[in-house]
Formats: structure tokens, sequence, C-alpha cells
């Protein structure tokens, strides 16, 4: 596919075309981070592509020897993979597991942390196990393996703390109430005193359980999608995933690569945290409605959807545009 098929912003591109032509031709040792989001391994074909599971893993590790190269040596590699079950039976695939210890043992990765994203919102699936015969729990955790090329790779949990509870912030503020004087042994016989509840760190730290919905309903994206009788990428995660990852393990004018762009999340939200960004896709349709995300009417993102539909690319030239 030509590479001038996509479009461009203050801080980034998405580009219509195979990731593993466009990966090779970025410099070794660039990137930050590659946050991205593949095809996952289902049995039923999917609209947006997916490889058959007894290949994937093969598939798969072919990113994975590419993006190993492309990543700065304190770079990192956040790759979201859904579970699946196996063909006719309900018992589960071990194509991700595998994965990860072919990227580990093969490539070279080391696994910094694994993280668990759980959609509250998350339907009943699959249908066979959960709805019809009802013998398994619905699915509503993805796991994202934090990978890098270093155990000591860039990171800075205080970036995404999380707000303190009521009873926590609480506690900072009149520790006294609930320290005693000579101080509070906890079960392990830490002794816990006042001094203890000092300092303020402007919140919590988080778990590796991101309890995030994917309930986005009436996004710019998706209102120009129905304006404009465009069907969305059915497979979009929620702004808040990416977002996490992004401020934890990069800083301001670093590179974010997405080499599976889809609805392009990851970009709009590089772009809103000031961030450089790229973004592969391969389908040419999904490239073209995914700038609905930077663009500023309706009336732009007809022309520029049927633009990019055409063959063409749209510079917006506009920097810290403030996406939807």
């Amino acid at each position: 596919m030509n590479q001038s098929i996509g479009y461009s912003t203050g801080f980034g591109s998405c580009v219509c075309g195979d990731s593993l032509k466009l990966l090779r031709e970025l410099a070794d040792n660039s990137i930050d981070l590659v946050l991205t989001s593949p095809p996952f391994a289902l049995q039923r074909k999917k609209a947006y592509g997916n490889e058959d599971q007894t290949e994937y893993v093969e598939w798969l590790c072919q990113f994975g020897k590419l993006v190993y190269r492309k990543l700065k040596e304190n770079g990192s590699f956040v790759i979201d993979i859904g579970g699946a079950y196996e063909k006719g039976r309900p018992t589960y695939s071990l194509y991700q597991f595998k994965t990860l210890i072919r990227f580990c043992d093969e490539i070279g990765f080391f696994l910094a942390q694994p993280f668990y994203w759980h959609n509250p919102s998350a339907l009943p699936a699959p249908i066979e196990w959960v709805n019809k015969r009802k013998i398994r729990a619905k699915t509503s955790v993805n796991t994202l393996w934090w990978l890098c090329k270093s155990p000591y790779c860039q990171s800075d949990i205080t970036q995404v703390l999380t707000p303190y509870s009521n009873r926590m912030q609480r506690l900072l503020e009149k520790p006294e109430e609930f320290i005693k004087e000579d101080g509070t042994v906890r079960p392990s016989g830490h002794v816990l005193g006042k001094t203890s509840w000092e300092k303020n760190n402007g919140g919590a730290i988080p778990p590796n359980l991101l309890q995030i919905p994917n309930s986005e309903s009436n996004s710019q994206y998706l209102r120009y999608c129905k304006r404009l009788g465009v069907k969305g990428h059915p497979a979009r995660f929620p702004a808040a995933l990416p977002e996490f990852f992004i401020k934890m393990l990069t800083h301001e004018n670093d590179m974010v690569v997405d080499i599976f762009g889809g609805s392009n999340t990851t970009g709009m939200v590089a772009e809103r945290l000031g961030r450089r960004w790229k973004t592969f896709e391969l389908s040419q349709e999904y490239v073209a409605s995914s700038i609905f995300r930077f663009v500023g009417s309706v009336e732009e993102a007809k022309i520029s959807y049927d633009t990019i539909l055409a063959g063409g690319f749209i510079e917006l030239n506009q920097r810290k545009r403030e996406p939807a």
C-alpha cells in the first residue's frame, strides 16, 4: 500500500499500510513506547481481521522482533491481548502465554509487570458457554503484558496516582484519630506511628488491575461516524487505557507508536498529552474514519474521510489540538 495514504497532525501521523514494512523503515532504538492491541486469536473471523489460533503466536512474533529493534534501550512495549476459548470446547487457549514466553525467551524482552484490564461493562461472552449452556462466567478481563528491553526501563508511577479515599484523606489530615500515641501494631508486627502519615504524596499508588468501562457512546468519533453513515471500528479500547501507560512510561515529546491502530485511540491520547506519535493501520477505511478524532466539524470530517478513501494524505497542521 502507498504510504502517502493517511493524515498528520502537529505531533504525529496515521498511515495506511503493513506494520511490518512501516516498522522496518523506522530507525533502530528510536521509539519510547509501543502501545497496541492486535487482533485477538478468536475462533470466528472478525471484520477487522484476526489470525487463526494455530498460527497466531508465530504471526505476532514477527512484530515482536521488529519492535524490540526499534525500541530505545529504556523503552517499553505494552500489548493488550484478550483471551480466547479453544475451538469446540469450554477450555481456554494458551496462545497469549505462549506469546509471552516466546517474546521473553527468544526475542529478549523482560516482563516488567502484567496488568489486567477489567471492563465492568463487558457483555456476557462467549455465547455458547456463558449464555446458552451457562457453564462459564463471562470474560471481562484482558491481559496487558508490559514488556521492556531493560529491567530498569523508563517509568514513573507518580504520574498515574489515584485519588485518596475519603478515609485515607482523613488519616492524612488527622492521624491522631487512627494511630495510637505509642503506635499501632500491624498483624505483620510492623509499628505504625503518626509520622508514617505526615506526607501527602498527592494520591495512592495504583494497582495493576485497571478497572475501566468500555462504554463509549457519544464521543466525537462515534457522532461523526453516525452522521456520515460510517461504521466505526468494532474493537476500540477506552482512552483511559492508553492514557495510563503513556503517562507512566513516557515524557512530553517522546515517541509513541501503535502498530495496530484501529480507530487511533492511542494517537489521539498521545496528541493530547504532547507526545509525538505514529499509528499504522492496514485498513484504509479505518484510517479514514479515525481522522474524525482530530477534525473540527462534520463537514471537515466528510471531506477528510473521502480524501483518504480516494488515496490522499491530509496535513492537519495543528499542534496541541484538543481531540475528541
